[in-house]
């Protein structure tokens, strides 16, 4: 894993998630390093990230949520060749492995629903290599403590972190850092 994210995880234990442009705002002024853009389209992306860069911080962009991209590795290299992003986020195995192959940062999020979607998480970290995945949703300590045991790859856990009490026991289940688009959180 590139150093730079690396460092950035171990220094922001919280991840601001943005959805909007009232989260873009007020994430420019939080601690975290990490942004995490989980909104936007072809026409708006580079802007979103160029004043994430220019506040000197990290952008990851979650490729699955920005319209008028497809789940195509294509939609990778468009991100790589028109926007400043430092990786992306994406639930599609074939996505992380042209990021990578790109040079970009590359979180691998999955949805722990069932049994079934936990015993996925194997499988398909046997198959691709992100630099980290992430749990939705983190209100699962226990969930998240098993997963944390299996990977070898570093856990982000996000979705419904309402409080400190919320980070506080995610950390303690083993997550490197908890994302959220709760902006109380952003400021704890």
């Amino acid at each position: 894993m590139n150093k730079e994210f690396l460092e950035a995880l171990e220094e922001s234990p919280i991840i601001a998630a943005i959805k909007d442009e009232t989260g873009l705002q007020k994430c420019l002024s939080c601690e975290s390093r990490i942004i995490f853009v989980l909104y936007g389209d072809i026409c708006t992306i580079p802007d979103i990230v160029a004043r994430i860069k220019n506040a000197d911080k990290l952008a990851m962009v979650h490729i699955d949520l920005i319209q008028g991209l497809s789940g195509k590795e294509v939609a990778v290299d468009f991100i790589r060749q028109h926007t400043l992003a430092d990786g992306i986020i994406t639930t599609k195995p074939a996505l992380i492995k042209r990021a990578s192959d790109l040079k970009l940062f590359t979180v691998l999020r999955f949805f722990v629903i069932d049994s079934m979607a936990f015993d996925n998480i194997s499988k398909q970290l046997h198959s691709v290599r992100p630099d980290v995945i992430e749990i939705l949703p983190a209100l699962m300590p226990k969930v998240v403590s098993r997963i944390c045991a299996l990977s070898k790859i570093s856990v982000i856990t996000g979705g419904l972190v309402a409080d400190k009490e919320d980070v506080i026991s995610l950390l303690d289940a083993g997550a490197k850092c908890v994302s959220s688009t709760n902006e109380n959180i952003w400021f704890l």
